[in-house]
C-alpha cells in the first residue's frame, strides 16, 4: 500500500475542525486507512468536509463501547487527515479512504449542533540524524521485515516498501501503523515527540512480537509435525483395517476383544484366575477367528467371568426367623431342627467356623430336600441341588480337561455358576448312590469338596484355577449310609430322618399334602374336603412307605379324579369319606397279612429295615425225610444264610433244655423260606425269628401272629441289639403288629 498518495507539504491546515471518533484504532501520519462511517451525525461532518477542504481530525477514543463520546471520553493527542475516497452504500453508511497528515493536540473542543469541533496545535517529531538512530531505523526494518514473513495478517509486499522509507518519523510510524501493538501503546507512540525515544520502544515492542510470533510458529510446526503423524497413523490404521477385513479381524472382533477385557477387570477374580484370563485373551487376539481353538478359548474366559468370585448373598442368620421356617415348612422331625438350629448358632456367632457337612440320612419321602430349601429360605441364599445318583464318572464333580473337545466344569462349578453366589446352599442329592468304575471314583473327587480344610482352593479341572468353595452351606442326603466310603462319610455329620408314624403322616396330610395337592388341582378347600378316618385309610391300606410321597400320589389322584368332575359341570361339594376313598382309589391295594397267617406252624414274623423304611418278615420252615440237609430259598444273603445256620446250631445244642426231640436231624431235611423271593434280603437281625419259626416247627405249636420280633441269635442263645428299631415297629404297626 502505497503511504504518500497525496502530496501534503502544500496543504493548509486550518486551526478548527471536526472530530471523527475513532474507536479501535489510531490513525498515524502519512498512513492511509479506511473508514467506515454509520452515525448520521458524523455523515454530514464528511459531506461537510468534503465540500470545503476534505480534512478532518481524526481522534481516538479511550473508550470503544461509548456510541456518543464526549469531550473527556477522548485522548488529547490525534492526527489531522485528509478524505482521499468516499463511497456511500444504500444503508446510509460510508465508506471513506483517509490519509494523515499531522499529528496535532486538541486546544479546546468546540460544540456544534451535530458533530464535535475541536481548536487544534499541529505537533512536529524532533530528530536529529546520527548513528544510533541509523541503527534503530536498521534493526527496526529488519524486525519488520521478519515480523511480515511471520504474520499471517501482513501482505507480503510490505517487506519491501519498509526498505524503501528513508526517514525515521515515517518509518516509526509506518511500523506502528501495521503491526498488531496494543491501543495504549499505539497512542503512547503517537504521542511520543522523541523520535529516537520512539524507535527505542518500537524495537522492544517489535522484539517481543516478534518472540511471539516465533513461539506460534514452533507450535505449529509442532502441531502439524503430529497432525502429519496422526494422518499417517490415519492411513496406516485404514490399510490395518482393510488387511484385517481380509483376514476376518474386522472392528466387531476388535470390540468384542475389548469387551472381554472389561469384562474380565471387572469380574473380581482372584490373582491366579486374572493372570490365567489375560493369558487366554492374549492368546485369543493373536489368534484367527476360523481356529478351531478360538471358540474354545471364548468358552472359557465366559466361564471365567460369569463365576461369582466375590458375589455374596447378604447372609444374615436369625435364628427364630429360621426356627419358624423349620416349623412352617416340616412337621415334627425336632431332634432334626434342634440340630440344625445349633449349627446355624455356631455359624452366627464364629462366622468363619469349618463346620461339619450336615448329612440327612433317611428313607424317601421324609422331606430331606425339602429340608435344605428350608434351610435357604431360612438364610435367605440360593438353592443349588445337584442329583450325584448314579454318577460314575469323576469329570462329572471336578470336570473335564480342556483338550477335550465338549469339555465343561464339573457339577460343583456349574452349581456355583447358576447360584450367581459364591455362598449358596448347595445339596448334594443321592450321595450314597455314587458308583465307581473304570472312568474313576467320584466319591473320592467329593472329599475335597466337603473337607472345609481344603474347598478354599477347589480346582475343577476344566478351570484351571483354584475356587473357593468355604463359603458354600453344603448338605448331603442319603438313604443309607453304608456305601458311602468311610473317608467320606467321615466328613459329614449324618443326622438322621427317620419315618413318620401314622399320626404324624396324619397331621402331615392336613397340613401340608391336602392344601398343596387341592391348589394344584385348581380347586379351593370348599369344594374338596378330606375326613381323618378316610386318610388314616389311604395311610394303611393304600401305602406302605416311611416318607409320604406315594400318600401325596394318592391324595393327588383324588384331587384330580374331584377337578375333572368339576370340570364337566358337577360342582357339588365333595366330601371325602372311607366310601369315597374306595371309589375313587379302588380295592384296597394292602391287606393285614397278619390274620392270612393266623395259627400256622414253622412261621414266625420278623421285622425288617429297608430303604423305604421298616416290614415284616414271615420265615418259613418245614421239615422233611432226609440226610441232614438244610436249605435257604428267597434270595438270601450271606449274612442271613450264617443266621439260619447258627439258629439251627443253636436248637440242636440245647434241644433237650428245650424239650425238643435231640436226635431230630438224623433223618429229617429242613427247608427254611422267606416269602417275596424276588426281594433281596439280608443282615443278621431275623437270627431271633428263625430260631421261633424252627421252634415251633420241631414243637408243632403254632406262634402268635401279632407278635413281631428283631435281635441278632449267638450260638450260646444270646439276643444281640441291632438298629432301625424305629423304622421297624412304624413297619410293625402298619402291617396290624399289636406286640
Amino acid at each position: 500500500m502505497d503511504n504518500n498518495i497525496t502530496n501534503l507539504s502544500n496543504i493548509e491546515i486550518p486551526e478548527v475542525l471536526g472530530v471523527l471518533p475513532i474507536k479501535s484504532g489510531v490513525i498515524f501520519p502519512n498512513l492511509v486507512v479506511p473508514i467506515v462511517v454509520t452515525n448520521p451525525s458524523l455523515a454530514k461532518l464528511i459531506d461537510d468536509s468534503l465540500s470545503t477542504n476534505k480534512l478532518i481530525f481524526t481522534l481516538t477514543q479511550k473508550n470503544s463501547s461509548i456510541e456518543k463520546p464526549e469531550p473527556e471520553d477522548f485522548y488529547s493527542i490525534g492526527t489531522v487527515s485528509i478524505i482521499i475516497k468516499m463511497l456511500r452504500f444504500p444503508n446510509n453508511s460510508l465508506r471513506i479512504l483517509v490519509q494523515g497528515i499531522k499529528k496535532a493536540k486538541v486546544e479546546k473542543f468546540i460544540e456544534h449542533v451535530e458533530y464535535l469541533k475541536a481548536k487544534i496545535e499541529i505537533i512536529d517529531d524532533k530528530f536529529k540524524l546520527d548513528d544510533k538512530i541509523k541503527a534503530l531505523m536498521s534493526n527496526v526494518s529488519v524486525l519488520f521485515q521478519r515480523i511480515v514473513e511471520l504474520a499471517r495478517y501482513l501482505p507480503d509486499e510490505l517487506s519491501a516498501l519498509v526498505s524503501t522509507i528513508n526517514d525515521p518519523v515515517k518509518l516509526a510510524d509506518f511500523v506502528a501503523s501495521y503491526v498488531h501493538f496494543d491501543l495504549k501503546e499505539k497512542q503512547n507512540l503517537l504521542e511520543t515527540v522523541n523520535v529516537k525515544k520512539k524507535l527505542e520502544r518500537i524495537h522492544k515492542l517489535l522484539v517481543k512480537e516478534l518472540n511471539i510470533l516465533e513461539l506460534g510458529e514452533e507450535i505449529q510446526k509442532k502441531v502439524k509435525g503430529e497432525l502429519d503423524k496422526a494422518q499417517r497413523e490415519f492411513f496406516l490404521r485404514e490399510q490395518l483395517k482393510t488387511i484385517k477385513k481380509e483376514l476376518g479381524e474386522d472392528d466387531e472382533r476388535i470390540n468384542e476383544i475389548k469387551e472381554l477385557e472389561r469384562k474380565i477387570n471387572k469380574a473380581g477374580m482372584s490373582d491366579e484366575a486374572l493372570e490365567e484370563a489375560k493369558k487366554e485373551l492374549k492368546r485369543l487376539k493373536n489368534m484367527h477367528p476360523a481356529a478351531a481353538e478360538t471358540a474354545v478359548i471364548r468358552t472359557y474366559l465366559d466361564w471365567l467371568i460369569s463365576l461369582p468370585w466375590k458375589s455374596k448373598a447378604i447372609s444374615k442368620i436369625d435364628l427364630r426367623k429360621a426356627k419358624s421356617v423349620l416349623d412352617e415348612d416340616h412337621f415334627d422331625l425336632e431332634k432334626v431342627k434342634e440340630r440344625i438350629i445349633e449349627h446355624l448358632a455356631v455359624k452366627k456367632l464364629k462366622k468363619d467356623s469349618k463346620g461339619p457337612i450336615l448329612c440327612f440320612v433317611g428313607p424317601p419321602g421324609v422331606g430331606k430336600t425339602s429340608m435344605g430349601r428350608s434351610i435357604a429360605r431360612a438364610l435367605n441364599r440360593k438353592f443349588i441341588r445337584i442329583s450325584l445318583g448314579g454318577i460314575h464318572d469323576e469329570a462329572e464333580i471336578r470336570g473335564h480337561r480342556r483338550t477335550y473337545v465338549g469339555a465343561l466344569p464339573g457339577r460343583i462349578i456349574q452349581g456355583i455358576k447358576k447360584s450367581g453366589e459364591k455362598n449358596p446352599v448347595f445339596m448334594l442329592d443321592e450321595i450314597d448312590k455314587v458308583g465307581t468304575d473304570f472312568r474313576g471314583d467320584p466319591s473320592s473327587a467329593l472329599l475335597e469338596v466337603l473337607d472345609p480344610e481344603q474347598n478354599f482352593a477347589f480346582s475343577d479341572h476344566y478351570i484351571g484355577v483354584p475356587f473357593d468353595l468355604s463359603d458354600v452351606f453344603f448338605i448331603a442326603t442319603a438313604n443309607i449310609t453304608d456305601t458311602i466310603i468311610p473317608a467320606l462319610k467321615d466328613r459329614m455329620e449324618i443326622i438322621e430322618l427317620p419315618g413318620y408314624t401314622e399320626e404324624e403322616k396324619l397331621e402331615i396330610a392336613k397340613r401340608y399334602l391336602i392344601p398343596r395337592e387341592i391348589e394344584n388341582a385348581g380347586l379351593n378347600s370348599k369344594k374338596l374336603r378330606f375326613i381323618d378316618d378316610a386318610i388314616r385309610l389311604i395311610i394303611r391300606r393304600y401305602t406302605r412307605e416311611a416318607g409320604v410321597r406315594a400318600l401325596q400320589r394318592q391324595i393327588r389322584s383324588i384331587a384330580r379324579k374331584v377337578a375333572t368332575r368339576f370340570a364337566k359341570g358337577n360342582r357339588r361339594t365333595v366330601k371325602v369319606d372311607e366310601k369315597k376313598v374306595e371309589k375313587f382309589l379302588g380295592p384296597r391295594k394292602f391287606l393285614s397279612e397278619v390274620a392270612l397267617r393266623e395259627g400256622e406252624i414253622g412261621v414266625a414274623t420278623g421285622l425288617a429295615w429297608t430303604p423305604t423304611g421298616g416290614e415284616i418278615l414271615f420265615i418259613e420252615s418245614t421239615g422233611m425225610k432226609g440226610q441232614k440237609n438244610l436249605q435257604l430259598t428267597g434270595s438270601l444273603g450271606d449274612v442271613m444264610k450264617e443266621s439260619a445256620v447258627a439258629a439251627l446250631s443253636f436248637l440242636r445244642a440245647h434241644a433237650q433244655e428245650l424239650g425238643i426231640n435231640e436226635n431230630f436231624y438224623d433223618e429229617m431235611d429242613i427247608h427254611i423260606h422267606v416269602p417275596h423271593g424276588a426281594i433281596p434280603k439280608d443282615g443278621p437281625s431275623a437270627g431271633i425269628a428263625i430260631v421261633v419259626s424252627l421252634f415251633s416247627l420241631l414243637t408243632k405249636k403254632a406262634v402268635k401272629p401279632n407278635v413281631a420280633m428283631t435281635g441278632e441269635i449267638t450260638l450260646s442263645g444270646r439276643i444281640l441289639p441291632v438298629g432301625g428299631i424305629k423304622e421297624k415297629v412304624l413297619g410293625a404297626r402298619l402291617a396290624g403288629i399289636k406286640e
